[in-house]
């Protein structure tokens, strides 16, 4: 029965739904449906699911042969099982009605099903295309996460950790940040297109993972990726994905997802640069794959300032985040905690690296809906952005951890000796390379 218990999750979610009052409170005023937003914000939902294969090659071509398939399909099923999960409640935990006045959690009546979200605007975009948009955000998140536990994590168990990470983790987030009534939004925190609820919690959860399932017990002394042509694929879907993901979060064909998108391109470029001299600077040989992963942190890190700085600016967030996140893979390569693709150095670092530095460089004249930053004389949003990091790695890693001794719990995470030994691909999925 335990196979069962995503499913039983869901169920249970769904009767909770009707314990709630039925009020929906439309998110925005009724403005017209703009004709040139919508087709900006569909093509953008179709880019940022894009990044989700792109991702399953990226983190597919690091890891060893053996354990391609398995790895690549971590990410591939987010497409599935997450889209169900936010269809039913998902997007009202995230957006709906705020629940208690806390700005915690959304009311799961409010969409329920995707009821209401037919003939009601959300801005200047149709509500069910928000959305959709929103899901594609939604099914990445946990699909950063494989990369802290890649070869080692039984298949049937992590179905079940990434339900109850999106339902206690994702969406308690998404509606703190980014919800009109969240506490962090009332708070002030900015956050444009995901660092805090995206990549923060991914990078924690990750470390979490990566400690609570321990170390593998088979590590190659030298491991040699299984297709680094695949991570070159990898993140060419990514950043071209992430247009979407930065620019579509304008929620709008304007300026400011013009901006974003420059921003996006730069810091990238910045950063993927930044780490390849970095690593000629210690003595190594400049690299595909470093230049892979630096352009990727670029892309982190510049995700919640994409909306709220200048370029110039963007090319100081990607080089900094590069040259931060290098050291800490450095610092974890001394260390027992086997994070298998570094996914806490570069997407949880990399998330801070780029809030904090949204603190610093942010200003009301990229983007009036804004503030200003350190840079220019004002503290108040640093100090913001500060206190909401302390508490969003806290709850994102402490949550983490109680939901993979929850998961554990009921179907054990780690693989056997001997699976973990033959390779994921044939004793969890009977396929191979």
């Amino acid at each position: 029965m335990k196979k069962f218990v995503p499913f039983g999750i869901l169920i249970i979610v769904v009767a909770l739904a009707f314990a709630f009052p039925g009020a929906v409170v439309a998110p925005a005023a009724k403005t017209p449906i703009d004709k040139a937003d919508t087709a900006w914000l569909l093509i953008s939902t179709a880019l940022v699911l894009l990044m989700t294969p792109g991702l399953a090659f990226f983190y597919g071509g690091m890891v060893q042969k053996k354990n391609v398939i398995s790895t690549m399909l971590q990410s591939f099923v987010c497409m599935g099982l997450i889209t169900i999960i936010w269809v039913v409640f998902g997007f009202s935990l995230a957006f709906g009605e705020d629940v208690g006045g806390w700005g915690l959690i959304g009311n799961p009546k409010s969409f329920f099903m995707m009821q209401n979200t037919l003939g009601v605007p959300w801005g200047t975009i149709p509500v069910i295309l928000f959305a959709m948009f929103q899901l594609k955000f939604a099914v990445i998140t946990p699909a950063l996460i494989t990369g802290a536990f890649a070869e080692r994590i039984r298949f049937n168990s992590y179905l079940i950790f990434i339900t109850l990470f999106i339902v206690f983790i994702y969406a308690p987030l998404a509606h703190a940040t980014w919800h009109p009534e969240g506490f962090f939004f009332k708070m002030g925190v900015l956050d444009f297109a995901g660092g805090t609820v995206v990549h923060m919690s991914a990078g924690w959860a990750a470390l979490a993972s990566a400690l609570y399932l321990k170390k593998r017990n088979e590590i190659p002394a030298s491991h040699t990726p299984a297709r680094i042509s695949y991570v070159i694929l990898g993140t060419g879907l990514l950043w071209f994905g992430w247009f979407g993901f930065n620019a579509g979060s304008a929620l709008g064909a304007n300026e400011l997802a013009s901006t974003a998108l420059a921003t996006t391109t730069t810091a990238s470029a910045a950063a993927a640069i930044a780490w390849v001299f970095f690593d000629i600077l210690r003595g190594k040989k400049p690299s595909a794959m470093g230049a892979c992963i630096g352009a990727v942190v670029g892309l982190v890190a510049i995700t919640p300032a994409a909306g709220f700085v200048t370029v110039s600016s963007s090319l100081i967030v990607g080089i900094v985040a590069a040259v931060v996140s290098n050291l800490v893979v450095i610092w974890r390569s001394k260390t027992n905690i086997d994070d298998t693709l570094d996914v806490f150095p570069c997407h949880g670092v990399g998330g801070m690296a780029g809030m904090l530095l949204t603190g610093v460089f942010a200003t009301k004249s990229v983007n009036s809906a804004g503030a200003d930053g350190l840079f220019y004389g004002e503290t108040a949003l640093f100090v913001k952005h500060l206190i909401a990091l302390v508490a969003v790695s806290a709850f994102a890693f402490i949550g983490a951890f109680i939901l993979l001794k929850v998961t554990d719990m009921i179907s054990p995470l780690r693989v056997t000796p001997a699976e973990e030994l033959l390779g994921l691909d044939v004793s969890q999925h009977d396929e191979e390379l």
